[in-house]
């Protein structure tokens, strides 16, 4: 399964390689250009049965995980994220690093703590991971400030119609992608798929600017918080109700022209659609949506629950609806200009 082998990868802002390696692998029989461009973007073209404005699908393949920032004299590991980690879901779990390597992260037992430390949540300064050294130099002969630690979790069905696995935001989106570039449409078509996301949207910034597209269509992996302990005005997007379209966020006010074309297709072709009911967060659409003149940029949200922890959850139906969804909007897109 294409979304399985893309969860399992491991490969963070800055260190996409192992992920970029597997797409190129992927779509390479189905495009006719394919290059690396200085910031690590991997971007891909199909040429259409038609000369025309040119589309770019954009899906970031970097994942959120921890970098070593220190090796104490005990032989641990002091870490901060790459990207944005609640540090309340770390402790006691397992991660990976440099793809071999496994470790534990701890902090302070709970018999040791004071009752003000016991009231407080774990802090990343409270927080280190063991990999079982002895010392210092020890440690240090298996890891070097700047390596990565990774979440562990296999990616598996679960539930009825359910996956769980790690870094489904965005890998959902890049395997989206992957599907799409195996079709054929009418006009020109360029796949982007895009480094440091998480750090800032960097590499969709340059991809942009370097490809000038006359439309965007950003996939991506959003929050679900269709949960018991959140009230259902928080729940930003619910599985198992397709595909979320964004209307607003913290990088990009989406064109209502684009909404209404969009919510009216997935009407005509009765593929279900959502909105996204929240405005925190952004997503490559930020720097695309400004680049040069603008470009006219829409995102399509596939929602994840436990988003950016070690075991995130999707709905099959959703992927295969935003799968879905995209193709039509890709055969319909002359229309639309």
């Amino acid at each position: 399964m294409l979304l399985k082998s893309l969860s399992e990868l491991n490969g963070t802002s800055g260190a996409e390689a192992l992920v970029r390696d597997f797409l190129r692998q992927q779509i390479e029989p189905y495009v006719d250009t394919i290059s690396v461009d200085k910031m690590g973007n991997l971007i891909a073209t199909k040429k259409g049965h038609l000369t025309g404005p040119k589309v770019v699908l954009t899906a970031h393949m970097d994942e959120v995980a921890l970098m070593i920032m220190e090796i104490t004299n005990d032989g641990f590991l002091k870490f901060r994220p790459v990207g944005g980690i609640d540090a309340r879901i770390l402790v006691s779990k397992p991660v990976q690093i440099n793809q071999s390597l496994v470790g534990v992260i701890g902090a302070k037992a709970i018999h040791l703590q004071k009752r003000s430390e016991r009231q407080r949540a774990l802090s990343f300064d409270q927080l280190y991971i063991d990999i079982g050294a002895k010392s210092k130099e020890d440690a240090s002969s298996k890891v070097k400030l700047g390596d990565y630690a990774y979440f562990m979790t296999k990616c598996e069905p679960f539930g009825e119609g359910l996956y769980k696995g790690k870094a489904f935001d965005d890998r959902v989106g890049c395997a989206i992608l992957v599907e799409l570039l195996k079709r054929d449409y009418d006009y020109p078509l360029v796949a982007a798929f895009t480094v440091q996301e998480e750090v800032g949207l960097r590499g969709a910034k340059v991809a942009a600017y370097h490809l000038a597209p006359d439309f965007a269509i950003v996939i991506e992996g959003t929050v679900a918080a269709d949960v018991s302990e959140c009230k259902e005005e928080g729940w930003v997007t619910e599985l198992g109700k397709g595909p979320a379209c964004s209307l607003l966020d913290r990088t990009t006010l989406y064109s209502p022209k684009l909404i209404h074309w969009v919510t009216d297709l997935a009407r005509q072709k009765g593929i279900p659609l959502q909105f996204r009911r929240g405005t925190s967060g952004g997503n490559d659409a930020g720097p695309i949506h400004v680049s040069k003149a603008g470009i006219p940029t829409i995102v399509l949200n596939v929602p994840c629950r436990y988003i950016h922890s070690f075991a995130s959850i999707i709905s099959e139906y959703d992927f295969t609806a935003c799968l879905k969804l995209v193709d039509e909007l890709l055969k319909d897109f002359p229309r639309m200009l």
